[in-house]
């Protein structure tokens, strides 16, 4: 007496090229929708997940090259702000916050991807910011840094305190990446570490002002 041979289900994978039952010659399914799908000229450039992730760190990784050069222009930069005090103090700081926080956080956005924390220490950590850390320390790295210089956390991104020594070595004041740093005060989130900074100056240069000028008296 012969055996039944079992029919195969549909819907059931073909042993022989593990593609799914019912299409021609074990062709996948996304053979075929490629293949029906139209025929143009575009062609995706670039939409690895690595090509992505090198990409969005290419901006924040030039800053740190140029670390040196960064320092010099935020240094005018600074000076330049606080000639302009008599003016946001007239306006008041209160209503300039908000546009100078948009200008603020799109510029520092797109070169250091800046977080908004609005007590910024650029200077002080090589121009790579502290707050892309993901455990967002701000006095060094953890003891998690990878063989080749990478985050613990995220495999693919370089170590932000890595990055800032090596930056912290192209600067001047290079050595400021030695001093401790306070704890993050969250209420100054989305604030202007711009405006704050320079008001901050604008107060010590009067009392500066105000001390010669009472012992000359």
């Amino acid at each position: 007496m012969s055996e039944t041979q079992p029919t195969p289900n549909k819907g059931t994978a073909n042993s022989s090229t593990g593609a799914p039952a019912g299409t021609p010659g074990g062709v996948t399914q996304a053979t075929l929708v490629r293949k029906a799908a139209a025929k143009s000229d575009y062609k995706p450039a670039d939409v690895s997940p690595q090509r992505r992730v090198q990409r969005s760190y290419s901006v924040r990784l030039w800053a740190i090259r140029h670390s040196k050069l960064l320092e010099w222009f935020y240094s005018r930069f600074a000076d330049a702000f606080l000639l302009l005090h008599p003016l946001w103090r007239g306006i008041g700081y209160g209503r300039v916050e908000a546009p100078v926080k948009f200008v603020e956080k799109r510029v520092k956005g797109l070169m250091f991807d800046c977080r908004m924390c609005g007590q910024c220490i650029l200077s002080s950590t090589g121009m790579s910011c502290p707050m892309n850390c993901p455990k967002q320390l701000r006095n060094g790295p953890c003891g998690g840094v990878r063989a080749n210089g990478n985050c613990e956390v995220e495999p693919d991104m370089p170590c932000v305190w890595v990055k800032a020594w090596e930056g912290s070595r192209n600067m001047v004041n290079g050595d400021a990446i030695l001093n401790v740093q306070k704890p993050v005060d969250q209420s100054l989130r989305e604030t202007s570490a711009w405006l704050r900074v320079t008001a901050q100056a604008a107060a010590v240069r009067d009392a500066a002002k105000t001390a010669n000028t009472g012992a000359s008296a």
